[in-house]
């Protein structure tokens, strides 16, 4: 039950008292129960509304204290455990705990906590703390925790104190309890980082010697502990929107790192309660990101081929390629949002390529990318690979959209009869037939150049009638000429 609101300016009053006529190693023993009192009480909103500046300044006279006596222990070159230094975590862990509960949902007692400079010494102390050697306890984590609580609480909603915080633990603070052992301590890290950032702090990552370490930790955090919410909202909703930090961070990820953030990229794509509407100042995936993730998948896209000889289907750097296209794949679905790809430069050109080295390497040995009726290999259905040719041609019909340019370049580049060439029912490929119909559906709307094209095919003997009747589409003379028409205009 907590203390009754008149409690907290009274217990305020004993403690005021009892700080200022008490020696140093007699603080704990006689300020310990009012502070736990305090704890207790701040946790009622009616409570923490009660408290006055004048509540603050005694913990400020009692931090600063505490504060000197941890100097001259981490100055001690022994830094040994001893039992007068326990209790200075234990009154710091407390203090910590009482002002965390003390600022949760209550401006008025952040701004006096920040007024009478509390934030300062606790930066101070938790960074001592951080490097003592020799000293670890349930007490030492306990203050970490409670410390980081305490940040994180007054940064929320609060950018006065988001500004305090950030210009005293960056980068120092943040980086070396990111990289702490404990989970928990590192879960309150992250949440202090997480409020602090925004855009102008993020973009200036970029300009801090450790700044781009920093950012690497988060990443490393979200591949170690994935079910730290902390982290990954720090990447989706924070790096992903800086895409100078990302193409800068991505130079030094490995392979695994690369397939993580990918998969975050998909994540925010395919939620469509977070997409935003054209024209917003705040997209889901910045333009400029999706830019670069276009260059990225043609600088890398023929490593996929990889899965032509290799059996080994776990190959880290084919699976980045296989992620980035279908990033691209979804990401100029929304044509709304993301059709400036349809001009991005050699993207179309490469997915064509792509689409011919893939379709040859399945004609010339059985590997994942030969057409097949039959799952005679098991492992095959879960191959990383499976699907691919029908997201090329994906890919290939969304960025021919309404575009007659790329109609065109599609047309010059052979691209029409290697899409037919795709059209049957491959179990590597589910749904690679829809994929075709759809495609080609796009190629030849308006465009009597790539219907003549087919209707070439269907005269050659390349093509025929059934199979273009199963895409929706029908060939018919007039006048000597072949004219490829939908099923429904036909009549």
């Amino acid at each position: 039950m907590a203390a009754p609101s008149d409690s907290v300016l009274q217990s305020a009053a004993v403690m005021n008292e009892l700080v200022w006529n008490s020696e140093e190693d007699d603080l704990f023993s006689v300020v310990m129960v009012p502070i736990q009192n305090l704890t207790s009480a701040f946790r009622e909103q009616q409570n923490r509304e009660e408290a006055t500046q004048s509540v603050f300044e005694i913990f400020a006279r009692i931090l600063t204290r505490q504060l000197a006596a941890i100097k001259v222990f981490t100055e001690n070159s022994e830094n040994g455990k001893d039992e007068q230094h326990e209790t200075h975590l234990q009154l710091i862990a407390e203090c910590f705990r009482c002002l965390r509960n003390a600022c949760i949902q209550c401006m008025k007692n952040q701004s006096y906590i920040r007024t009478v400079g509390l934030i300062e010494p606790t930066i101070e102390i938790l960074q001592l703390l951080h490097r003592s050697r020799g000293v670890e306890s349930d007490t030492l984590s306990a203050a970490f925790q409670c410390g980081l609580q305490l940040l994180g609480n007054l940064a929320v909603g609060n950018e006065e104190s988001q500004d305090v915080i950030w210009k005293n633990a960056f980068p120092d603070l943040f980086l070396n309890f990111l990289n702490h052992l404990d989970k928990k301590t590192v879960t309150y890290c992250c949440m202090v980082l997480f409020t602090c950032l925004n855009a102008e702090r993020t973009a200036d990552l970029l300009n801090h010697t450790k700044g781009i370490e920093l950012a690497e930790s988060v990443v490393k955090i979200c591949k170690k502990e994935p079910e730290l919410d902390w982290a990954l909202l720090i990447v989706t909703e924070q790096f992903l929107k800086c895409p100078d930090l990302v193409s800068v961070m991505c130079t030094k990820w490995n392979n695994q790192e690369w397939i993580l953030i990918l998969e975050l990229i998909s994540m925010k794509l395919s939620d469509k309660n977070q997409k935003s509407p054209a024209g917003s100042d705040d997209p889901t995936v910045p333009d400029r990101l999706m830019q670069f993730l276009a260059a990225c998948f043609i600088e890398k896209c023929m490593a996929v081929l990889k899965y032509a000889s290799d059996t080994d289907t776990e190959d880290e750097e084919a699976l980045v390629v296989i992620r980035l296209l279908d990033i691209l794949c979804e990401a100029t679905s929304n044509h709304e949002n993301f059709s400036f790809l349809q001009n991005s430069p050699g993207l179309l050109e490469t997915t064509v390529k792509l689409l011919y080295e893939t379709h040859l390497a399945g004609k010339q040995s059985r590997n994942i990318f030969t057409a097949s009726q039959s799952l005679s290999l098991a492992s095959q259905a879960t191959h990383p690979a499976v699907g691919f040719k029908a997201h090329l041609i994906h890919l290939i019909g969304n960025l021919c959209y309404n575009k007659k340019e790329n109609q065109e370049k599609v047309r010059h580049l052979g691209g029409i009869p290697l899409i037919l060439d795709n059209c049957s029912i491959d179990d590597n490929n589910p749904f690679v037939s829809q994929w075709a119909v759809f495609t080609i559906r796009i190629l030849t709307e308006q465009n009597t150049e790539n219907q003549e094209v087919i209707s070439q095919m269907v005269r050659q003997g390349v093509a025929d009638n059934a199979m273009l009747s199963s895409m929706g589409l029908q060939v018919q003379e007039q006048n000597g000429k072949l004219y490829v028409k939908s099923q429904e205009k036909c009549g």
